[in-house]
């Protein structure tokens, strides 16, 4: 699904050349759950943002489904850390504004996202507004809206972090139930080691800046 080969991203300023990402090697499977961890600054979400085409290689390559990656990835979804919600438009009209922007058959998109709004647990809250959520809800109604187009890759970047210790558990078994049940390929950049083990087939582990890969570990754990 993932193939990144030799990806050194650099930001120059007028004060400095700073190295975010050196010379990374990685392949993620179809199907696959990955989780990246690593120190803050260590590069992770820029790794991500290369992936989706946010942020261009300095050198290297990184293809998705075996097209090189160049510009925005039209085909992804991503979550982002906060749920990015839109306070005006109610549950049901956020997670449709992916349809909206691409275009998607109208009937078609009304489906999924009843069976999304079912598949995590946001029936009867279809017409609330953001406020009117918890923190975990509103991320479920991101996640909601990530997978309306049914992407073949989601990356994620930290999308628990700011939410408190029970729900951000709850939210994990949430989403490695909703990966089982679609069999998306799944990028998940974390800050902490359980929910990377808990929830991934491996882990990829980064160095301080300039990040690096130091180890990749594959996750032995049953998934019951």
């Amino acid at each position: 699904a993932i193939a990144i080969e030799n990806l050194t991203v650099r930001f120059t300023s007028k004060r400095a050349t700073v190295t975010a990402l050196d010379d990374i090697d990685l392949r993620v499977a179809d199907g696959e759950f990955v989780s990246i961890a690593g120190p803050s600054g260590c590069g992770k979400s820029t790794l991500l943002k290369a992936v989706a085409g946010l942020t261009d290689s300095t050198s290297g390559s990184v293809r998705l489904r075996g097209r090189h990656v160049k510009g925005p990835q039209r085909e992804i979804g991503y979550v982002f850390q906060r749920a990015a919600l839109l306070e005006w438009r109610s549950v049901r009209k956020n997670i449709l504004l992916q349809a909206e922007m691409r275009g998607m058959p109208k009937a078609a998109a009304a489906r999924r996202c009843d069976q999304l709004i079912e598949m995590t647990g946001l029936a009867g809250f279809e017409n609330a507004l953001p406020h009117e959520l918890s923190g975990g809800m509103q991320q479920r109604v991101s996640l909601c809206r990530a997978l309306l187009h049914e992407p073949g890759v989601l990356l994620m970047d930290e999308p628990f972090g700011a939410l408190d210790a029970l729900t951000r558990e709850e939210m994990n078994v949430e989403l490695h139930r909703i990966w089982r049940e679609t069999g998306t390929t799944v990028v998940l950049v974390t800050h902490s080691v359980a929910e990377a083990v808990y929830l991934a087939n491996r882990v990829v582990v980064m160095s301080p800046r300039p990040g690096r890969i130091v180890e990749t570990l594959d996750v032995e754990l049953s998934a019951e």
